[in-house]
């Protein structure tokens, strides 16, 4: 690492003021802070840290817990493909080829996200010359694990580009955007190429084989809506479908552990929650959104069964919070510090908010099955107004204690 602390600093001059590459000061400084710790402090004098905690270690903490949704979802797209296939009976089978076809098919998604993202940072920093933060370290990790392993990487590149321009850039960079970075690359997937991110063909890849017979690539979610369309109990239908892959496939227990079709990093809830875990422990996370957000989608869930009219409204509550993404949006989207609630009692409104739209989206509109998409923005133009009239309220009853 000396050589390259060397290197560095031989052709720091070019790049700084006076030097022939002065305008690339910027793209220097990002690519050396990427490599060594910088060498320069807040402050020189006065209390300037409140904590140990700084932008890096944050961003850095929350891709560290988004690595077992990664793993999981590297080795869940291998063992789809080979169950799709007739490759291979129990989970653990095949465990190389498993493993190699995921590495193969997600590896280049996460690679391709994180350049086409950090190209736009490093032009913006550049063209307003400033340095690069950190912020795009989670953008680039949660942009792969939103989308299905068949994503076409030209689309994953133009989704995040156009996502870090839109919902961040423009409002300023890091720390400015009003919509999670993220949701929004998968929602402009959504609306502009559907047939990738949508149906049933796009969840598991099969590559040159053929899928066995009785094979169906539909997610839980799409068994659950089909259900209620054709009458059946959501639980029957989950239980009796794919039956050529293994009775237990939509099971309770499979939903939460992951073993299903769907988005890299969004099947396993136990992965998402370990997650989870490690945010609420360094405090990077506020606990009271991942709460309320797993208490309305139950909440609105049990309010489907009071007034069920279709066998989707009437499954269970608890199924929503293992099907789709939802347990992925709650606790790596909603929690996002920027876009989300700041104030205490605005972050339980927030979280309960984006748990009722949820499922209210997915039980009510079929032409959006996957409702934590579409309840996280919402919710993220919202959260400022319900930050407002919490503290106009806390201000409200602070004047009249003052008057008494």
């Amino acid at each position: 690492m000396k050589f390259l602390r060397d290197l560095m600093d031989k052709q720091k001059p070019l790049f700084e003021k006076g030097g022939k590459l002065e305008s690339l000061y910027y793209a220097f400084e990002a690519g050396e802070t990427f490599l060594f710790s910088p060498n320069h402090t807040t402050g020189i004098k006065g209390a300037q840290v409140k904590d140990a905690i700084d932008l890096k270690r944050m961003m850095i903490t929350v891709v560290v817990a988004m690595i077992p949704a990664l793993l999981f979802g590297i080795y869940n797209t291998g063992h789809q493909h080979l169950l799709a296939t007739g490759g291979t009976a129990g989970l653990w089978d095949n465990f190389g080829d498993k493993l190699t076809t995921g590495l193969i098919l997600v590896l280049p998604i996460v690679i391709v996200a994180y350049a086409a993202g950090g190209m736009v940072e490093a032009a913006f920093a550049v063209i307003r010359k400033h340095p690069i933060n950190e912020g795009f370290l989670v953008t680039g990790m949660l942009i792969p694990l939103v989308v299905p392993a068949t994503t076409p990487l030209w689309q994953v590149a133009l989704a995040t580009v156009f996502a870090v321009v839109i919902a961040k850039e423009v409002f300023g960079g890091t720390g400015m955007n009003i919509l999670n970075v993220a949701m929004t690359a998968r929602a402009f997937l959504y609306f502009a190429y559907p047939a990738q991110i949508s149906g049933d063909q796009v969840w598991t890849y099969l590559g040159d084989k053929v899928a066995i017979d009785g094979f169906s690539g539909a997610t839980a979610l799409a068994v659950a809506y089909n259900a209620g369309v054709d009458g059946v109990p959501v639980t029957e239908a989950l239980a009796t479908h794919n039956s050529a892959l293994g009775a237990d496939l939509f099971s309770f227990s499979n939903l939460f552990m992951g073993w299903i079709p769907g988005s890299i990093g969004e099947t396993s809830t136990l992965m998402v929650l370990l997650g989870a875990l490690i945010l609420v422990g360094t405090g990077v996370a506020s606990w009271k959104i991942i709460v309320s957000g797993f208490a309305g989608a139950y909440i609105m869930g049990f309010v489907m069964n009071l007034f069920a009219v279709n066998e989707y409204m009437a499954m269970p509550p608890q199924y929503h919070w293992v099907m789709g993404g939802l347990a992925f949006g709650i606790v790596f989207m909603a929690t996002d510090p920027v876009s989300a609630a700041q104030t205490e009692t605005g972050k339980w409104i927030y979280g309960l908010l984006i748990g009722f739209l949820t499922v209210i989206i997915r039980v009510t509109n079929p032409a959006y099955p996957e409702g934590i998409m579409l309840a996280v923005l919402f919710m993220n133009v919202f959260a400022p107004l319900i930050d407002y009239y919490v503290v106009k309220a806390n201000k409200t009853r602070r004047l009249q204690r003052a008057t008494v």
